[in-house]
């Protein structure tokens, strides 16, 4: 009879990334973050279809739900919750509150996933150069940084998105917020490969005769492979949030296209006659933030556990 073999001797003989997928195995923070994070996700990516079954579009007004002589609060329990409509009702409208819910997430994730996107993209890209070829171009790109990470980003995001009228905001928010966060993840790339350039398998490369694009492909973004990933799902509720915040303060995503920041900015003057218009996006945007931020944080104390220390 063969017994198990303990932990301790299976993860011995695995590499970093079994390591790691072994270790999120194990953390139950984890596992309830990432069943938070794929609902959301299929959530956004069925949107269409979530509100055909749920049977209104997030634009449509049921002027029955509402009671026009109590200000045009919502006809039922909990605000308006029922057979026909889900998670209740917009106050007023009488717009179906889980239609509107499941398209603004997938208005807030697509902006927020798409700006990390061309985070991910840029940062990557100029901290590689910055660290590998050094000298002039490090200068100018570190300076770029610098530059770029000195502006207020939120003031400034809120001009721009003031001032530009005839627009599509989702593609302005998108390239607003991605033009402020690259340069803390080229950073983090940067530092990260002017300690691994100099390595003894990066030097065997160059001197076999390997170029700068083959050393970089091959040698040098695997090698930052995992803290750009551990980063990343930490700078995705940050997106989620500045979306929310730009939305909140009436600069972001116009109605009637709904996303979570606009309709908690609507919902506050309702929150004492029907607290559920408040309560329910609210929850959403927290519960997305927090799964994100425990699966980054969990994430980054796997795959870069020096930055994790201070």
């Amino acid at each position: 009879m063969t017994t198990a073999p303990a932990p301790a001797e299976v993860l011995a003989g695995s590499g970093p990334w079994q390591l790691a997928r072994a270790e999120l195995r194990r953390r139950t923070s984890v596992k309830v973050s990432l069943v938070i994070v794929v609902f959301f996700v299929l959530m956004a990516a069925g949107a269409p279809l979530l509100s055909g079954l749920g049977g209104w579009s997030p634009d449509e007004f049921d002027k029955t739900a509402v009671d026009p002589y109590l200000g045009g609060a919502p006809i039922g329990p909990l605000g308006g919750i029922s057979a026909d409509h889900w998670l209740g009702v917009e106050p007023v409208t009488g717009r179906d509150l889980f239609a509107r819910v499941v398209q603004g997430a997938q208005v807030s994730l697509l902006i927020a996933f798409t700006a990390t996107a061309i985070v991910l993209v840029a940062g990557t890209v100029a901290g590689i150069a910055a660290g590998y070829f050094g000298g002039r171009t490090d200068a100018v790109l570190s300076r770029l940084m610098d530059l770029t990470m000195s502006f207020p980003s939120l003031i400034f995001m809120i001009a721009m998105m003031s001032v530009a009228k005839d627009v599509n905001r989702i593609v302005l928010m998108i390239a607003v917020i991605g033009l402020f966060g690259w340069p803390g993840i080229a950073r983090v790339v940067r530092g990260q490969t002017l300690s691994l350039k100099h390595r003894e398998y990066v030097d065997a490369a160059r001197v076999g005769g390997s170029g700068p694009w083959r050393i970089l492909s091959r040698d040098i973004l695997p090698g930052v492979a995992g803290p750009v990933i551990a980063y990343t799902t930490l700078i995705i509720p940050g997106m989620i949030a500045t979306e929310a915040a730009l939305s909140y303060l009436g600069v972001g995503v116009r109605p009637p296209t709904p996303s979570w920041g606009q309709m908690i900015a609507e919902s506050v003057a309702f929150y004492d006659t029907d607290p559920m218009y408040f309560v329910i996006p609210s929850s959403c945007l927290f519960l997305t933030v927090l799964a994100f931020t425990l699966l980054g944080d969990a994430l980054r104390d796997i795959l870069d556990p020096r930055g994790s220390r201070t």
